[in-house]
């Protein structure tokens, strides 16, 4: 048996090195500035950038993405508006550092704010205008406004490949080939047949008087022409006005499909789409050097990370990292750390130096957390020390830090249903709540450096298997031990041989599990879903 077992542990070994090995290929295959190693401490930089963008605060910040419809109606009239974000905003962050029963976000996203047809919003009719039912322009600053003085910053949902097809913009396109917004958009006299690039099946030109127009979603959503100077120019202009109101920055969604030369491949990652944004990048940066730029970018680490731009060359200035999000939720419902490792091995290797990576477990475009893993309380638990624990920077999805359940159905309207406020209310008093334990590891990450920022070393023990997952962070000369047993069963972590004298616990989720420092090695015996993070002497 002993020999049946340190044959699977070298087979096991031999399957990272080789996964790891296909990682470090595609990675040298992708124009991204890589790194080898862990990353360096935030603030590093690969070289002076001009024109000036330093994004280096959303390093320290959790987010918290809202849909306004859904989130709290201040009238009484069946929808969630802006003032209804505003008479909550002390349970989300009240401004004093000195309480702790609020939740203690920093960066509020709001998906879309902008005057729509839909209720999603990614249709837009108006860039500049907010949606009636959600109140006005000076309501969203007053939001602005009020989230300042509590300490948080507020993003925009800017869908800017696209609008909607009744936007002037369009209705003046379609009415002739020759109207002044013809070129606004991508017209043809033909339909070439292209699919989407995820759906080969689903048409992507769509019929309007003699001509097609192309829609990458839908006949609903037009897509802009970002090869017309004009067009860029209007979008830029719209989001500096919007700057001048206060915000902070904005959520770019669906960035990947700006350009297109053709079907299938020719739909995503175009050349022209990263130069249109490094122009779009210095030209909001001359407003405001500390705009952030995220960009949804729903794909694997190494078409990510071009995104960032390169030294000298800006371009996003933070990324959602779906595949760490899948990775995070299949290892907590799989009970295997292997799929964490590897991802956060990507991420060493491909982004850039100093990359603002935006973590999550789950969005609006997803069935929620709670009925993914099926209300498994533990699991529930353990994705949230993971998201607030491994490096990035951490969004919570609104309701999660409650355990929301997902709708009956798959539909986006499912996966974005009301908040519970009355679960809100039990769980704020309840210490062993959900949501005690979002805000007691919020704080923890806002108390400690290298949760916020600095090196990630992924560990690996004597051996542990699939089991656990155990990173050393570190920032300065303050280095934490973080680990995570996955699993149903006890597990040994480590030993890792890790210069130390001792470690302290910060925050166990299972106060029995204490590791010891013997000889320059640390080793614990985790029960079964356990995580902690120790401070390492």
């Amino acid at each position: 048996m002993t020999g049946a077992s340190e044959l699977k542990q070298q087979v096991r070994k031999l399957a990272t090195l080789v996964a790891l090995a296909s990682v470090l290929t595609s990675c040298v295959a992708t124009p991204a500035p890589a790194r080898s190693g862990p990353a360096p401490a935030a603030g590093a930089r690969s070289a002076a950038r001009w024109p000036p963008i330093d994004v280096d605060w959303a390093h320290d910040a959790v987010g918290y993405e809202i849909f306004v419809r859904s989130f709290s109606d201040s009238d009484g009239d069946g929808v969630g508006d802006l003032r209804g974000v505003i008479e909550r905003l002390d349970l989300l962050n009240d401004g004093d550092p000195a309480t702790s029963d609020d939740l203690g976000v920093d960066l509020l996203w709001l998906m879309p704010t902008f005057s729509s047809p839909s209720y999603h919003g990614y249709d837009v009719v108006d860039f500049d205008t907010v949606n009636p039912q959600y109140g006005t322009r000076q309501t969203l600053q007053q939001l602005v406004a009020a989230a300042h003085r509590r300490g948080m910053r507020v993003l925009l949902d800017l869908p800017l490949n696209h609008t909607s097809d009744r936007h002037p913009w369009f209705v003046d396109a379609a009415t002739s080939p020759t109207s002044h917004h013809r070129d606004w958009y991508l017209w043809r006299s033909d339909d070439p047949g292209w699919g989407q690039p995820w759906n080969a099946g689903a048409r992507s030109w769509h019929r309007a008087g003699s001509g097609y127009y192309y829609g990458l979603f839908w006949g609903g959503m037009p897509d802009l022409n970002w090869s017309n100077g004009e067009v860029r120019s209007a979008i830029a202009d719209s989001m500096l006005r919007w700057l001048d109101l206060g915000v902070d920055g904005f959520r770019l969604d669906a960035v990947r499909h700006l350009v297109e030369s053709g079907p299938g491949s020719g739909q995503s990652d175009a050349s022209a789409t990263h130069r249109h944004l490094r122009e779009l990048a210095a030209r909001l940066a001359v407003r405001r050097s500390d705009v952030l730029l995220i960009g949804e970018i729903w794909a694997d680490a190494a078409t990510i990370a071009p995104y960032y731009g390169a030294a000298g060359e800006p371009e996003l200035g933070a990324t959602y990292d779906f595949p760490l999000a899948s990775a995070i939720v299949d290892g907590v419902r799989d009970r295997q750390a292997q799929p964490l490792a590897d991802a956060l091995q990507t991420i060493i290797q491909c982004y850039p130096v100093g990359a603002v990576d935006i973590t999550f477990v789950d969005n609006h475009d997803q069935v929620r957390l709670a009925s993914q893993l099926g209300d498994d309380d533990a699991g529930l638990r353990q994705a949230a020390a993971l998201l607030l624990t491994l490096p990035g920077t951490p969004f919570i999805y609104y309701g999660d830090e409650i355990g929301q359940r997902n709708g009956p159905t798959g539909d986006d309207e499912d996966k974005r249903r009301p908040l519970a406020w009355a679960n809100v209310a039990s769980q704020r008093a309840d210490p062993t709540s959900l949501l005690s334990l979002y805000r007691q590891l919020i704080r923890l990450r806002q108390r400690w450096q290298p949760l916020r920022r600095g090196t990630t070393e992924v560990l690996v023990g004597m051996p542990h298997g699939d089991a656990v997952l155990a990173l050393q962070r570190r920032a300065g000369e303050q280095r934490l031990l973080v680990l995570h047993n996955l699993t149903d069963q006890p597990a040994e972590a480590g030993p890792f041989l890790i210069e130390a004298t001792a470690v302290r616990p910060l925050w166990t989720s299972a106060p029995s599990a204490e590791p010891m420092a013997v000889l320059g090695a640390i080793g614990v015996l985790l029960p079964p879903r356990a995580s902690g993070v120790w401070l390492i002497e």
